[in-house]
């Protein structure tokens, strides 16, 4: 058993990022769908990374560098290879087509990138620079921000994954739909609330936001297209990561930094 969750954790290690610890070869459909639970365990991963390059780029100290936002927003499309933003451009180019329901679906399995796709990268690029920029000037927001950007992100994919349809009869993304049941988004949010609560109840309620906001948006997509396709699984996995820089800055602009350095008196006492 203990076999099967460590070669589990490393499947999702090796789809969701470019880590490739030990290279698996043989991998089945099962093995995808089952490796789903693991997804917020990897999410920790990423986020303990970025916590290092933010302190070797000086961020603890409460540093503001436009090079060092610029680093930690392009840190994430490195250690993943693009994935999820890779499906944000097709969802953004299917859903704002204006077409059928099948051209829609059509549009986001052309390997080509259209120019909604691109306009909104660019805009979230951005928008994530500007909100990194801004959150480097206080640490006690920045690094909460940091490390459960990618543990929430990824838990909404989970979320997408088991509570709504596949929306074509073959893909990826349906080995991952298949398999994802009740007791795989249990795992997956456990893993995710042991990973959230040590930061206090301010980030906790940060997060659920933007879990609350993320099946709005796929609620849209589904009605839009009939269920959702992988692609539509990295799209809300990257928006649900700017938004939650999103609300962390805006709960730093209303409230301070005093709500958050409570949550790191939890997570080092």
């Amino acid at each position: 058993m203990g076999g099967r969750r460590l070669r589990s954790f490393f499947t999702a290690l090796q789809f969701l990022t470019r880590i490739h610890l030990v290279e698996q070869r043989d991998l089945t459909a099962a093995d995808f769908g089952r490796s789903t639970r693991c997804f917020p365990l990897v999410g920790a991963v990423l986020g303990a990374l970025y916590l290092l390059a933010a302190w070797l780029l000086g961020a603890w100290h409460g540093g503001v560098s436009h090079t060092g936002a610029a680093v930690l927003v392009l840190l994430p499309i490195l250690l993943t290879g693009g994935l999820h933003c890779d499906g944000f451009m097709d969802t953004v180019d299917g859903l704002f087509s204006g077409r059928s329901r099948t051209r829609m679906l059509e549009i986001m399995k052309d390997s080509r990138t259209g120019s909604f796709g691109v306009v909104a990268f660019g805009v979230c690029l951005l928008l994530d620079w500007s909100l990194m920029l801004d959150l480097l000037a206080a640490s006690a927001v920045l690094l909460p921000a940091l490390f459960l950007m990618p543990v929430v992100g990824r838990m909404a994919m989970v979320h997408a994954i088991a509570c709504f349809p596949y929306a074509r009869p073959e893909g990826m993304g349906k080995a991952f739909a298949a398999a994802a049941d009740g007791r795989t988004r249990g795992i997956a949010a456990v893993t995710a609330a042991l990973c959230i609560l040590p930061w206090g109840p301010l980030p906790l309620l940060l997060s659920l936001a933007a879990l609350f906001v993320a099946t709005l948006f796929d609620r849209y997509a589904a009605s839009k297209l009939g269920g959702l396709t992988g692609d539509v699984y990295g799209a809300t996995e990257k928006l649900t990561e700017t938004l939650l820089l999103l609300l962390f800055w805006g709960a730093a602009v209303f409230w301070g930094s005093a709500p958050f350095l409570k949550g790191w008196l939890l997570l080092w006492n």
